[in-house]
């Protein structure tokens, strides 16, 4: 068996991992081949989130949730040890260390992990190229790469990594706009310590942007634009306590007792959780469902004096939503998942909470009157050198625009269309109706965020976990 594992990132180390625990007997008493990595960014094992950056630039998880080993909670946290003890969330109770920092962990783990493939026999080796097209060779595949190079496997797993941040209001090279805000550093060396800086998007990359603001100092007004408005939901503080019932067992033993699960078996499932600790589901569903009617500073507020509520709802979801909710989602019926999708802004606000010790910056700024959100953006123009943002019945204007916009989910990355558009074209893979790829041949993967049909959250570190498991699995039994 050779493998080729197309992209260097958080779903490559997952899956190198996987592989490597696993017993290392190839299927049938087969002997190991090959496992080629093809990552042509310098950035090899980190990809886009987890390069060097500024330290103000933090991990949006508790320890538990970042394991890149699927089912091992304690991983991460163990890799990290002592190291965690200087970067302690206070009201979190949590080590929530630089991205960077993370970075330094997952490559550890892939290090280890080609190391131990190495002993069981494999050969493991990277390509700094990046591969452009895919074809059939008999009962082969081959590769071709950017530098006309070719490559035989029997096996292709694409660990690409989300797509590009749009540029929603073609602001794309104007002076003074930066399409891309990652790294962080670079972004804001171009941002004058008094300047008027407007962030596109409310989510938690533009979260990033405005906390390491923050802690360079910035001076000049700060503005948060969104059409929604919405901010992340913060952390509360982890109880310990493990879901009973909103879990994957339980909703396979529903699978098969029906033969179907629908949104409403899984809300079944929270309500009893809820119930189970004297807490009212109607209540807490109410909650929910104003996310996006609420002003988002009061909500904000009412949140951070909430990160120590023994209440348990939102600490269920936070936790499920990663680690039950991709195995639940391919489960139900196309009416529930586009219920939801409707209200993907509440879901990913919920699901993808920000951190306590960001969350008081945000606190601070809008209490001083620095930072302010407007909600209901519709048009941002370059005029006279300057940025005009039109809103509602109102308008402003910036002097720096930073593009904090999430990709939407299942987007192709740009550097990644040409391999996608001949996975397509050579029959080895279609495009899901609702994003991302699915393969049509046994021989082809997909883990991360490209995964056709996949829900919202596919590029969380859980769910990327298990998808990496689940393809090592397939692979070793082939």
């Amino acid at each position: 068996m050779d493998i080729a594992i197309v992209g260097g990132g958080s779903a490559a180390v997952g899956l190198l991992d996987s592989l490597a625990v696993l017993d290392g007997e190839a299927a049938d008493g087969g002997e190991p081949g090959t496992i080629t990595v093809f990552e042509p960014s310098p950035q090899l094992w980190r990809g886009r989130p987890y390069g060097p950056d500024l330290d103000s630039v933090l991990v949006n998880s508790p320890p538990a949730l970042m394991s890149i080993r699927h089912g091992d909670f304690g991983h991460y946290a163990a890799w990290l040890g002592a190291r965690g003890a200087d970067h302690v969330d206070e009201l979190l109770g949590q080590p929530l260390v630089p991205r960077a920092l993370y970075g330094e962990y997952l490559a550890h783990t892939a290090e280890k992990a080609m190391a131990a493939l190495g002993e069981q026999g494999w050969l493991v080796r990277v390509v700094a190229a990046r591969v452009t097209e895919a074809a059939r060779r008999g009962a082969r595949l081959v590769l071709r790469t950017h530098d006309a190079q070719e490559h035989e496997t029997t096996h292709l797993a694409l660990c690409v990594g989300g797509g590009t941040p749009p540029d929603l209001y073609g602001l794309a090279g104007n002076q003074g706009f930066t399409a891309d805000p990652y790294p962080v550093a670079d972004t804001l060396d171009h941002v004058p310590a008094g300047g008027d800086v407007a962030i596109v998007g409310s989510g938690l990359t533009a979260v990033d942007v405005l906390v390491s603001l923050a802690a360079r100092g910035h001076r000049g007004r700060i503005t948060l634009l969104s059409r929604s408005g919405v901010l992340p939901h913060v952390w509360q503080r982890p109880d310990g306590r493990r879901p009973r019932h909103v879990t994957a067992e339980r909703v396979t033993e529903l699978h098969q007792a029906r033969g179907k699960i629908m949104l409403d078996d899984l809300i079944g499932l929270l309500r009893t959780e809820l119930a189970d600790a004297g807490e009212d589901f109607e209540e807490f569903a109410a909650e929910l469902l104003d996310t996006e009617a609420e002003d988002p500073v009061q909500r904000l507020r009412r949140q951070i004096a909430a990160i120590n509520d023994p209440r348990i709802g939102r600490r269920v979801l936070q936790q499920t939503a990663h680690s039950v909710g991709p195995y639940a989602w391919r489960l139900l019926p196309e009416s529930d998942r586009a219920w939801l999708r409707r209200h993907l802004r509440t879901a990913t606000s919920v699901a993808s909470p920000m951190i306590p010790v960001n969350a008081s910056v945000l606190m601070r700024l809008l209490d001083s009157g620095q930072l302010s959100v407007a909600a209901g953006v519709h048009a941002i123009e370059p005029v006279n050198g300057r940025f005009r943002v039109r809103h509602d019945d109102s308008e402003r204007t910036a002097e720096i625009v930073v593009n904090a916009v999430n990709p939407p989910p299942q987007a192709v990355p740009a550097a990644a269309r040409p391999l996608v558009r001949s996975l397509v074209s050579t029959g080895l893979a279609t495009l899901h109706p609702s994003g991302g790829l699915t393969p049509a041949d046994p021989r082809v993967h997909v883990i991360g965020d490209l995964t056709g049909g996949g829900s919202f959250i596919t590029s969380s570190i859980p769910g990327v976990a298990a998808q990496a498991s689940g393809t090592a699995q397939a692979l070793r039994t082939a």
